[in-house]
């Protein structure tokens, strides 16, 4: 069993930042952060190995949000930039099990997920 806790976003005005942070107990695991706007399916944003060794990310958020890890802490972060309305949603972050180092983007392949934070972004 795999716990997740989550913590930061919240709401900012168009054109801000926020951090989202995801820590996990265990080992080191590949993470990814999806999220899910009202209405909407739950969409993939970003991923990270269980290594740091490979990033990848949704188009929409390309060049503008950063996945890290810090391996000492087991916490990845989620660095959010020049935010827009269309950011605004609940972000969840998953781990996978596999310890897979090539990009997971489907939601399918994620064994364990945290409890959600509210983004909002004021135009």
């Amino acid at each position: 069993q795999v716990q997740l806790v989550q913590s930061g976003g919240g709401l900012v005005q168009a054109g801000g930042s926020l951090r989202l942070s995801c820590a996990a107990s265990g080992r080191a695991y590949g993470v990814g952060w999806f999220r899910q706007a009202p209405g909407k399916e739950r969409e993939f944003v970003s991923f990270i190995s269980w290594n740091g060794g490979t990033t990848h990310y949704a188009d929409s958020v390309k060049g503008r949000f950063t996945i890290s890890r810090d391996n000492a802490k087991n916490t990845v972060l989620l660095e959010m930039n020049s935010l827009k309305p269309e950011d605004t949603a609940v972000y969840y972050c998953a781990v996978d099990l596999a310890l897979t180092i090539l990009p997971q983007s489907s939601a399918e392949n994620y064994d364990y997920w945290g409890q959600g934070t509210q983004v909002t972004v004021s135009s």
